[in-house]
């Protein structure tokens, strides 16, 4: 199957899953308090629906237009705008005519699902996969910069120690990309020397610029021989795929990222490569490109294979079921922490993280090209934090503008007018198409800039 298409069904699967949770969570709370529900949808069924089905007083359907879902409760000014219901006089089972803390707990209920539901994925998560990471004291020889220009911007090199972020230790090799974005300083210790060094504030915008090299970090790998290509004028030399380069010349390496170096000092001449194959020793001629190139690919390592040669150390936490319950509301709180820093960012020009900001086309690419279902749940979870964030901002339209008017409702003893809501509706509404327009161009762009 297409990478694309197991993408693409993960996506809709995971939305389908998060939208129908999250309209389950405004739905609940108003049968609960006895406000009538008129319409519950999958999708907006703007002119027609793929199908529908009225059970009770309420509609239930599948809309065509895959941007989100709806609830529609009777009184209540909302997406559908239905200002010939609120120009008749309330009814008991209508949203207005309930009160202000029951109306707030049905507003809340969407954004509550969403939290919970990550922190409960979590949880499952802990459980069964447990968490695996690279401690990074286990990396003796520090860390591995793969994009050099990256690198000189941030201000590490390969071999430095990463100390900590913003004053606080890191531990994970996985969380570094995380801190380091979010971040402001990072200390680093080089040649027995600790240095700190600010994070230059438009650095996320260095990282976007090719979004292919992100992971600019990793750990110091041996030079193992991949493929040797057809055309390289080494592929008669005697390599052989799965050799291990030990020395160039004269110069004993231990990590692939010291060759480079060396191989410039033999550009467009010829040279002896020391290759340890199963623990037998071989001096092989080669010769070296203008480029400073043996003419082969790196071989691929696991984790598992690197850490069993000593390379780095891997460590896995097993959770009980009752200890995997914190470790779970660990995660959701760190979660999304992690994306209000993030947000932040986004909307401070100066560190150009708006470029970052993507559409369906962006959220689609978190999932991995091939089924695996511990990044599925764990990219639906993110993507639920998400939601659940973007959902309580103070924007007319979203569940965080409704709360805020309910909140200077409930502080006031004033309710605003039913006209200022609709305003206030029409504006917000304005400001979601503008976003999604920005998001979905940015994809569009990125599309086209590649």
């Amino acid at each position: 199957m297409s990478p694309i298409i197991v993408q693409t069904i993960q996506f809709f699967l995971s939305l389908s899953l998060l939208i129908v949770l999250h309209e389950l969570g405004h739905f609940i709370p108003a049968k609960l308090f006895k406000t009538r529900v008129e319409k519950f949808y999958l999708f907006f069924d703007i002119k027609y629906s793929l199908f529908k089905k009225k059970i009770g007083e309420t509609v239930y359907g599948i809309g065509w237009l895959p941007l989100g879902g709806y609830v529609k409760i009777a009184g209540m000014i909302d997406e559908s705008m239905d200002t010939e219901q609120m120009a008749e006089e309330p009814k008991p089972w209508e949203f207005r005519s309930k009160p202000a803390w029951q109306r707030l707990i049905i507003m809340l209920g969407g954004v509550t699902v969403n939290f919970v539901l990550a922190v409960i994925i979590y949880i499952g998560m802990a459980y069964s996969y447990g968490d695996q990471y690279i401690p990074l004291s286990s990396l003796k020889d520090g860390v591995w910069v793969t994009e050099k220009n990256i690198g000189d911007k941030l201000g590490i090199q390969t071999g430095d120690h990463i100390v900590s972020i913003d004053g606080e230790q890191v531990e994970k090799f996985n969380s570094l990309f995380g801190g380091i974005i979010n971040g402001n300083t990072i200390t680093i210790e080089r040649e027995g020397n600790t240095i700190e060094k600010e994070i230059p504030i438009d650095f996320i915008a260095t990282l976007l610029e090719d979004e292919d090299r992100v992971r600019f970090l990793g750990p110091r790998i041996p030079f193992v021989v991949g493929k040797i290509a057809k055309e390289s004028a080494n592929k008669d030399s005697g390599l052989q795929e799965n050799d291990r380069i030990v020395a160039i010349g004269d110069s004993p390496i231990t990590y692939f990222d010291q060759a480079k170096p060396l191989l410039e000092n033999y550009k467009g001449a010829t040279t002896t490569l020391t290759v340890d194959r199963e623990n037998e020793i071989h001096k092989i001629p080669v010769s070296i490109s203008d480029s400073a190139t043996v003419g082969v690919t790196l071989g691929a390592m696991t984790f598992e294979d690197l850490e069993s040669e000593g390379y780095l150390s891997l460590k896995t936490e097993k959770y009980t079921f009752l200890e995997s319950i914190p470790a779970g509301i660990d995660k959701g709180v760190t979660t999304l922490t992690s994306y209000v820093k993030q947000l932040k960012k986004i909307f401070n020009p100066q560190t150009g993280a708006y470029k970052g900001v993507g559409g369906f086309a962006a959220i689609g690419s978190m999932f991995p090209d091939t089924w695996n279902w511990a990044a599925f749940w764990s990219t639906t979870a993110l993507i639920s934090i998400i939601l659940a964030f973007m959902n309580i901002l103070p924007i007319p339209a979203l569940d965080g503008g409704h709360v805020i008017f309910l909140l200077y409702e409930m502080v006031s003893g004033r309710k605003p007018s039913d006209k200022f809501l609709e305003y206030a509706q029409m504006v917000g509404f304005f400001l979601l198409i503008a976003l999604l327009l920005f998001a979905n161009g940015n994809d569009i762009y990125k599309w086209i800039s590649k």
